[in-house]
């Protein structure tokens, strides 16, 4: 399996993990609020939970070109331009992704020594991902810089 197919699957099953995760703890926090103790973490990881779904979602989006796009510009352009033209807007998005990138490994030093109320997860953890989604959305964004460059589709072999 190449490195990036394995890259893809792990993202995606990490993305479904997260959402599995997600519904199994809402339901444990629905169902214990009719017993006689609640599960107070059930908030907490939940909202962890859905961080990181976004996170790894967000990486798969943008391999896949799946986020909202506006074509008023892109339809003006020569149709033999248009792939340059949307290989630079990749660009121009791992470069902004990569400056976030840094500034999310500086939250992610900040949350270093706090941990969470119910869980004590060393918050850092969770600024992580700010900063590791950026990095697969830049790396996504060179890649697809590359396939619009040479005009072929995603997952398409030479």
């Amino acid at each position: 399996m190449k490195p990036l197919k394995l890259l893809d699957r792990t993202l995606e099953t990490l993305t479904a993990i997260c959402f599995i995760g997600i519904i199994i703890v809402v339901l444990t926090q629905i169902s214990t609020r009719f017993l006689p103790f609640s599960a107070v973490w059930t908030e907490e990881l939940s909202r962890f939970l859905f961080i990181f779904a976004v996170c790894f979602g967000a990486t798969i989006a943008m391999r896949r070109q799946e986020f909202i796009s506006v074509y008023l510009i892109l339809n003006v352009i020569p149709e033999r331009f248009r792939n340059y033209y949307k290989a630079v807007l990749s660009l121009v998005v791992a470069a902004t992704a990569f400056f976030i990138a840094y500034h999310g490994y500086t939250f992610m030093k900040i949350g270093q020594g706090q941990t969470s109320a119910t869980m004590s997860i060393d918050m850092s953890y969770i600024h992580a991902g700010i900063g590791l989604s950026m990095i697969f959305v830049g790396f996504y964004s060179i890649i697809n810089a590359y396939y619009f460059i040479r005009d072929r589709k995603l997952g398409e072999e030479s």
